[in-house]
């Protein structure tokens, strides 16, 4: 009898649990309504979109504004540059950004750290002068390289930081006693610190995919025509005589979507990598 008046949730734990779900809804609401309104507002025409008071079922749905941005604009290049400068940026990233983090680690450097961490924090703007500046010489301006280039001072610094925790969280005996056992640093590093980071090589990588997919001033000032990337391809769906909420609501959609789908379908490697690496040991 005992036994089961203990295994009920007192007052205080469900009000503690009521409390929180509260919270949760408080914080999360408003980013679902205006989701839900944006998609609302891609399924319906411009009386629909203009009415007052607002409509939001549309009646009947139509898929005019989704025909509308691929007619009015090249969507598959501009889909295909995001991919290559998205992708590239990631790529270049890990490559540099986890034998950094490792380095940093294992060598206790808080000064580069901290470096990092300002790299990070610096709004973009602080780096486009020079950069485009630099690319101008080169004529580089308009191409491919040089947003790949840029993206690398988003997807760098998010990369090398995570990766600092996770191999800080790594004990260095594993890697001394493979030395002792006859590895080379690089053996140790690939077949020890390498595989036990791999979660926090997930989260990185999805992290600087979100943040570079999403950056939108490189594209506008230092992307041309033909190489601008996705989210400054919805600039073009903006007019100064009226603006077209449909296929306005619309093009943000299709460049949410692989952001949306990436977050969805790996939402427990992200959670199980932050969780992971906010650990340390005592």
């Amino acid at each position: 009898m005992s036994a089961a008046l203990r295994s009920r949730p007192t007052l205080k734990t469900l009000l503690f649990k009521a409390g929180f779900a509260f919270s949760v809804f408080v914080l999360v609401s408003p980013a679902i309504l205006v989701f839900l309104w944006m998609l609302s507002l891609s399924f319906k025409n411009e009386v629909d979109n203009t009415a007052w008071p607002p409509v939001f079922i549309p009646n009947p749905p139509t898929l005019a504004n989704y025909v509308e941005v691929f007619a009015r604009n090249n969507f598959l290049l501009y889909l295909w540059n995001s991919i290559l400068v998205t992708g590239g940026a990631v790529l270049v990233g890990l490559l540099v950004g986890v034998p950094a983090g490792y380095g940093i680690a294992r060598s206790k450097s808080a000064k580069f750290a901290i470096l990092i961490l300002i790299a990070r924090m610096t709004p973009a703007l602080s780096y486009l002068i020079p950069l485009f500046m630099a690319f101008q010489w080169m004529g580089l301006v308009g191409t491919i390289p040089a947003l790949l280039i840029t993206h690398l001072v988003i997807t760098i610094p998010i990369i090398v930081w995570i990766m600092i925790g996770y191999f800080e969280n790594i004990p260095a005996e594993l890697e001394d006693a493979a030395l002792v056992d006859g590895c080379t640093p690089w053996q140790s590093f690939r077949y020890i610190a390498f595989p036990l980071a791999r979660p926090g090589l997930v989260v990185g990588g999805i992290l600087a995919f979100i943040f570079s997919w999403n950056n939108f001033i490189f594209s506008v000032v230092l992307g041309g025509k033909t190489t601008r990337t996705l989210p400054s391809a919805i600039y073009n769906v903006l007019t100064f005589e009226q603006i077209s909420w449909g296929p306005l609501a619309a093009a943000a959609l299709l460049v949410t979507l692989p952001v949306l789908l990436l977050t969805v379908l790996a939402q427990r490697e992200i959670v199980a990598g932050l969780s992971a690496g906010g650990l340390k040991d005592g």
